[in-house]
């Protein structure tokens, strides 16, 4: 009897066995047919193929979350249905300054046409920027322009951090809110969580601030919309005729992420004047609308064109998934190619694919002064891993790397040949690359490109160059960790 028992048993758990290695065969292999269903990367494809099949579990569930670029059905069609009017107005701005691109030298015209197709903005003359990297400074120029402000306050920030001369702006918008000017604040639900669980939020709505959260994060809801896609933007615009963009968040450098033992955050952002602001405040317009469940219609006027206020020729760049999808590589790596003296990027984050990293590589071994500068410490250790896995193959091709030991160097920039500047919110990674909206500023003068590249300079002399040969000797134990963190990299 005791043997027949046993059989049994050790049949039906043969049974269990055999259907438990069929449904993980299956599951696997029905997520790795979905993986490969899309033309994607081959490495971030083989990254997930990895993943799925040595953790199956833990692999399927981080694929539901964050392997596709969906930011759901309702935002999709939402974002569909309001293109219509956007388009049209865009189609309107193109057509009012074409005459503007024969102003465009000669390096720059095949850029433009590139970050002005799939329905972006042209390049437009008569502008006045300014560019400020002192964080307190700029904060206060904040309060100055809220104070003084008519009509209306348009502000969309990554993240506004509690603390500071952040509070001292927040009390501005009150103030100014109540003495009747419209205010609008749009904060990424991520990135400003703190802020949006704070007596902020009320506050600023029983002062009359309208207040929205992009990209909220629903538990239960990440199989419809990655929680990873995120607002990353950083757009202020006054009266609809001065606008403010680059890195810096609304956050005070004195108090923000003390504990992650970087240093402070350092940032730089352009004042603009003149009619390529009229750009800015339609991608605040659009992203409010978007975001603002109650609207359902994308109905406001035509953006307010100020006159010109200066000499520069300029160009708003916005992108994002859903529309405009992958124009930021292609621009990226356009500016790459296209270099043909010196090519410095600054970026708190790099992670670029093969594709970059060889451009890169090409534009250095064609005799092009290449530099990039990143920061010595990161509060991402995992990103400072994988960046430091690439060093090699750059430092081989004759690239110069600098790593900045003043702060988190957090100023995202690209300068081509002294002549074009690419500068905002955008990191030179995959996440600003593929997923995040980001928002940019492309240059094209000679005298702001000289501002931009005395920052640069005050940046080298804070940094360290990285030495080829003593790179070359570093420890294997530490080649193999950043090796294997930069298999991750098409992930992060």
């Amino acid at each position: 009897m005791n043997d027949l028992l046993g059989f049994v048993f050790n049949s039906m758990l043969d049974l269990n066995l055999g259907w438990i290695l069929f449904i993980h065969f299956a599951l696997v292999a029905l997520f790795i047919l979905l993986i490969i269903s899309v033309r994607r990367p081959v490495g971030v494809a083989f990254a997930w193929i990895l993943i799925v099949m040595t953790f199956p579990l833990l692999g399927i569930g981080l694929y539901i979350l964050i392997g596709e670029r969906p930011v759901g059905r309702n935002l999709t069609r939402k974002i569909a249905r309001m293109s219509k009017d956007y388009i049209l107005i865009t189609q309107g701005v193109r057509e009012r300054f074409q005459g503007d691109r024969k102003l465009l030298p000669l390096e720059g015209r095949a850029l433009s046409l590139l970050a002005e197709s799939k329905n972006g903005s042209p390049a437009i003359a008569g502008n006045h920027i300014e560019l400020f990297t002192n964080s307190l400074d700029i904060l206060q120029k904040f309060i100055d322009a809220i104070n003084g402000a008519k009509k209306s306050l348009h502000l969309e920030f990554y993240i506004w951090a509690l603390g500071g001369d952040a509070d001292r702006v927040g009390e501005a918008l009150i103030a100014a809110a109540q003495r009747g000017v419209a205010c609008r604040v749009l904060l990424d639900s991520l990135g400003s969580k703190d802020w949006l669980k704070s007596k902020w939020p009320a506050r600023f709505r029983n002062a009359g601030i309208q207040v929205t959260e992009a990209l909220p994060i629903q538990i239960g809801r990440f199989q419809f919309r990655r929680a990873d896609i995120r607002l990353h933007r950083k757009i202020f615009v006054i009266d609809g005729s001065v606008a403010w963009t680059g890195s810096m968040n609304m956050v005070d450098p004195r108090t923000f992420k003390q504990d992650s033992g970087v240093g402070e955050w350092v940032d730089a952002l352009v004042r603009i004047e003149g009619p390529v602001v009229s750009q800015f405040d339609l991608t605040f317009l659009f992203d409010w609308s978007v975001a603002t469940t109650s609207v359902t219609k994308f109905n406001d006027p035509d953006p307010q064109i100020t006159a010109r206020a200066g000499g520069a020729l300029a160009q708003e760049f916005a992108s994002g998934p859903v529309y405009r999808d992958d124009i930021l590589y292609q621009v990226l790596l356009s500016a790459i190619m296209d270099a043909r003296e010196e090519l410095t990027i600054t970026t708190p984050y790099f992670g670029p694919d093969d594709g970059l990293i060889q451009a890169m590589m090409a534009a250095a071994n064609r005799g092009v002064r290449v530099t990039l500068i990143v920061p010595k410490l990161n509060d991402s250790t995992l990103v400072a891993w994988s960046s430091r896995s690439i060093y090699s193959d750059l430092l081989s091709a004759g690239v110069n790397i600098a790593e900045f030991r003043g702060g988190l160097l957090h100023t995202k920039s690209m300068l081509i040949d002294k002549r074009i500047a690419i500068f905002g919110s955008v990191n030179f990674d995959q996440r600003s690359l593929r997923l995040n909206f980001e928002i940019s500023l492309i240059v094209y003068n000679e005298d702001f490109c000289a501002k931009l590249e005395a920052l640069v300079d005050s940046y080298l002399k804070q940094s360290d160059f990285v030495d080829a040969k003593a790179w070359a000797t570093q420890p294997r134990w530490r080649t193999l960790l950043e090796n294997a963190a930069h298999l991750a990299s098409p992930l992060l």
